[in-house]
């Protein structure tokens, strides 16, 4: 089954480990216009609607960091808000009408920065998602990413009374000269007070987001970043290298600093664990003791699984994923670009809802490709048995090349799963960008990146 080419892993390993992100597949540069669109009714028809995710894109922040290439921005009116909340109602209720009878599992409001937005604009977008899309918040896992600056104690407690039980914060480092020098103006004393009102609030699930590789920063520094984060126990916390992405502001600089990322993450990791925190992907670690106590009521019930399950996304920014088909509105990184379509957005005829316009189509062989990616960039691997009982073939027949991961010691394979190692994770970018296809290498080649300036 296999027709594409693949650089050699050998190959790639001798670069940088931090070349892209990887996360999800295909790529978003890969996105092209759908012609003609494809309506969402007999899209969403063919699909398993029983275990969905429901996410929301709210697009605004206080500031841009120098690092980010979300799409999102800063400096907006209330009127502009406004009218892109009830942009978003408009897009809910003929997308709710398009796929019809569905069963929304997980529920995740993320950007940009959601708590941007007035408690008002919270308390609508959370309407949306329960009125017009019958997410039950109060039952199923939610999620909601938070910035020091825009957290305070009422829309926390909004939050967290909707029956949202994870909040996401993005500090980066605890030490303030760190932040300024990626553009971002908190200040510790900020990060501090918003984990400790979001600890008095109650929610379940705290996750602190760190990045290593920061200007200035030391592996010394890092690790203090590190300890101060534990001081508030988080049940989850994200370790992140920083990528330097076009059209960034740190893109734009021609400043330089020391690449420690390697060793930051091997520092950081290590000391996670000893913390007793579980690896479960390159990025991403969990407390293991305790966890218990604290655990959610919303965790029982139907588990989506990213590898198999559809998403719906609300919102310019935001993604949707069905089996044969990933779609989205257009993506940007500069502001001017970014707002002239939230613009289009806003003013789109409500029957345009009605279609998918942007995306990329996957065949067969991209599935199982997906597939595979996913399940093996996370601590659990890719069950050999689950991926034949899913597509009725086998993963090393139908993707020979990962017995490569085999031979050069990324990956051990026992009868039922095949996992990284420990040099395997922390390559994980690497083999996940060895893993895409020629079709989406070549589209993410070609792609032109929005630019006004």
């Amino acid at each position: 089954m296999r027709t594409s080419t693949h650089p050699q892993l050998r190959e790639l390993l001798q670069e940088s480990p931090y070349q892209a992100y990887v996360y999800s597949y295909p790529h978003k540069t890969s996105y092209r216009a759908l012609i003609p669109p494809i309506a969402l009714r007999e899209l969403w028809l063919k699909e398993n609607r029983q275990s969905i995710f429901l996410y929301i894109h709210i697009p605004f922040c206080e500031m841009r960091c120098g690092f980010c290439n979300l799409f999102t921005t800063a400096k907006t009116t209330e009127d502009f808000v406004n009218a892109y909340i009830n942009a978003v109602g408009r897009q809910a209720q003929r997308v709710k009408a398009a796929i019809g009878e569905t069963t929304f599992v997980r529920f995740a409001l993320g950007g940009g920065t959601p708590t941007q937005l007035p408690i008002a604009g919270l308390e609508a977008i959370l309407d949306i998602a329960e009125e017009k899309m019958g997410a039950k918040l109060s039952e199923i896992p939610g999620s909601v990413e938070v910035s020091p600056a825009t957290v305070d104690r009422d829309k926390l407690h909004l939050l967290r009374d909707r029956g949202l039980d994870r909040v996401s914060i993005g500090v980066q480092s605890f030490i303030d000269s760190e932040v300024l020098a990626v553009q971002r103006s908190q200040r510790v004393y900020q990060v501090e007070t918003a984990l400790t009102l979001m600890r008095e609030v109650g929610f379940p699930t705290i996750n602190i987001d760190l990045i290593y590789g920061l200007p200035g920063q030391t592996v010394d520094s890092w690790l203090q970043s590190i300890r101060v984060a534990l001081q508030f126990q988080p049940e989850e916390i994200y370790l992140y290298p920083l990528y330097v992405r076009p059209l960034t502001g740190m893109g734009k600089s021609s400043q330089e600093w020391d690449d420690i990322r390697l060793e930051c993450y091997r520092e950081g990791r290590s000391f996670l664990i000893s913390q007793g925190y579980t690896q479960v992907s390159m990025r991403m670690f969990q407390i293991t003791a305790d966890r218990d106590s604290r655990s959610s009521p919303n965790q029982a019930g139907p588990i989506y699984c990213c590898q198999a399950d559809g998403m719906v996304g609300l919102g310019c920014g935001a993604r949707s994923y069905t089996s044969s088909l990933h779609y989205s509105y257009e993506y940007a990184v500069e502001d001017q670009q970014v707002r002239q379509i939230l613009k289009d957005f806003i003013n789109t005829p409500a029957q345009s809802f009605d279609y998918a316009h942007y995306g990329f189509q996957l065949d067969a062989q991209e599935s199982r490709r997906r597939y595979i990616l996913l399940s093996l960039l996370a601590q659990e691997g890719l069950n050999l048995v689950d991926y034949h009982c899913h597509f009725t073939t086998e993963a090393f027949l139908d993707f020979p090349e990962l017995s490569e991961l085999l031979q050069l010691g990324l990956a051990d394979r026992d009868n039922q799963t095949l996992h990284l190692t420990e040099m395997g994770m922390e390559r994980s970018d690497n083999i996940g960008s060895w893993l895409f296809s020629e079709q989406v290498r070549q589209l993410m080649q070609t792609y032109q990146m929005h630019s006004l300036s």
